[in-house]
């Protein structure tokens, strides 16, 4: 056994990375902007190096010239790049729902700044976004992740052709399931609102000249609030039964 690392074994050391890094840089919770660069990439060289002796062998040769090296790892990072967004796109579905939950309570308003995205989003947002981490973590779901990356070199190895068709039909089904489960999260707030609103819109009409809405507001934010609570046990199980649903799908090799 040589003391020191041949060619082969630091070009496919390198190749791992690539892959790894682009992934951990979307990775929900690990790759949020409040998490340094640096820990996130030297975790990505951690997993890498784990990971070496079990996917190793589907790694190509190293190439004779510059531009196949290049051609490696962009193709790596493309690929990177796509398991991480499908991951870290389910995560809309907690936007969703808090977005919906803002605006049937009049609380849309209250901004904050939210790790997951780039600009403010309203407070109740950011807040499901954190509970969503939280979830992810109090579960073990990130172990899934890992999971995923080891089975991304048998789905994905490569020296096997892109598939560009499954990946895209995935991302467009997860963003479509994301919605679907941020309306249905929103959904005992949604039909609070709605009964609320019809009682308010006949007192009004039975009664002109009383204020419906000096008092109405104040209510729609307490009772809508209260709505909110009480669901908030059953939100984050559906949620977390989803993702790590889609989590298993990613480690068990899928993506049909």
């Amino acid at each position: 056994m040589e003391p020191y690392a041949t060619a082969q074994q630091v070009w496919a050391a390198g190749l791992l990375f690539a892959r790894l890094g682009a992934v951990i840089m979307l990775l929900p919770g690990i790759g949020e902007s409040y998490v340094p660069a640096r820990v996130r990439l030297s975790l990505a060289l951690l997993i890498a190096l784990v990971l070496f002796p079990i996917v190793g062998h589907t790694l190509p040769a190293l190439p004779p010239t510059l531009g196949s090296v290049v051609g490696w790892i962009i193709r790596e990072v493309l690929v990177g790049l796509a398991i991480g967004a499908v991951l870290r796109s389910f995560m809309t579905a907690m936007v969703t729902a808090g977005e919906i939950v803002s605006m049937q309570t009049t609380l849309g308003f209250s901004q904050t700044a939210n790790p997951m995205q780039a600009s403010p989003g309203s407070t109740i947002s950011a807040f499901l976004t954190l509970l969503g981490i939280t979830l992810i973590f109090a579960t073990n779901t990130h172990h899934l992740f890992i999971g995923g990356l080891v089975s991304s070199y048998d789905l994905i190895a490569p020296a096997k052709p892109l598939i560009v068709a499954d990946f895209s039909t995935l991302a467009v089904r997860t963003l479509g399931q994301s919605f679907l489960l941020g309306v249905q999260l929103a959904a005992p707030v949604l039909v609070f609102a709605l009964i609320f609103n019809l009682a308010s819109g006949l007192v009004a009409r039975v009664m002109p000249s009383f204020q419906v809405y000096f008092a109405a507001a104040p209510l729609s934010v307490l009772l809508g609030l209260s709505v909110f609570a009480l669901s908030l046990g059953v939100l984050g199980t559906v949620f977390i039964d989803r993702y790590r649903a889609l989590a298993r799908v990613m480690a068990g090799g899928t993506l049909g």
